[in-house]
């Protein structure tokens, strides 16, 4: 049996632990922890795009690293600690699904995620291809997270973690997206961010709470 290349290796492991991390965040309540979580995510991100343009010869994907680790390991989890900071948020309230019910759905989301994902693989030539099942389940235990979480914060990080997800998904399928999108992509995300922050002193303003409960009652009186 041929032993798969160090190269490979590495980014099985990286894949790895997107999932674990994903799982991780599935399972926290700490807000804190919950933003750690989503750098530690950005980081082995940033270290799977970065052994990906070394083995395959793809020298734009160490841009991609760069641009990643920037964003999504320094820059985004500055300005969520500082917007925690600011609404003195710290705990997360009672999801919608208790943390077991919660993890047994996401095992069962990372099968159908595998499953989903068989035809794809067989059918991509880049060295990462086998890790596009994991990068699907990142994407789809990330969406699980928004819809039971009620905290605006915990779903703006689920929804920051969906997109490490897609990000991973294209450079183990296609080795990643042409420069201009992904810089696109920064932007919008970055500009999401502070629109987003606007949004949490705005909500934290009328209702005292950044939980979203208080907007669905609002709408339910209406």
């Amino acid at each position: 049996m041929t032993a798969l290349p160090l190269s490979t290796q590495l980014i099985n492991l990286c894949a790895a632990l997107l999932l674990l991390t994903s799982f991780a965040m599935l399972s926290q309540r700490r807000i804190v922890s919950l933003v750690n979580l989503f750098a530690v995510q950005g980081g082995v991100l940033t270290a799977s795009t970065a052994i990906v343009a070394y083995s395959s010869g793809q020298h734009h994907l160490y841009y991609s690293a760069v641009l990643s680790g920037v964003l999504k390991v320094l820059l985004l989890p500055w300005i969520l600690h500082r917007l925690i900071a600011r609404l003195n948020v710290r705990w997360d309230t009672e999801p919608l699904i208790n943390i077991p019910t919660t993890m047994l759905v996401g095992i069962v989301l990372v099968v159908f995620s595998f499953g989903l994902a068989q035809p794809v693989t067989q059918l991509a030539t880049t060295i990462s291809h086998g890790t596009l099942g994991i990068a699907l389940a990142v994407v789809m235990l990330s969406f699980l997270m928004m819809i039971t979480r009620t905290k605006a914060i915990s779903q703006v990080v689920g929804f920051l973690a969906m997109e490490n997800g897609l990000f991973f998904a294209a450079t183990s399928a296609t080795y990643g997206m042409p420069m201009v999108v992904e810089l696109g992509v920064a932007l919008d995300v970055l500009v999401g961010m502070v629109i987003l922050g606007v949004f949490f002193f705005q909500i934290r303003e009328q209702f005292d709470s950044l939980d979203l409960e208080h907007m669905e009652k609002l709408k339910e009186d209406d």
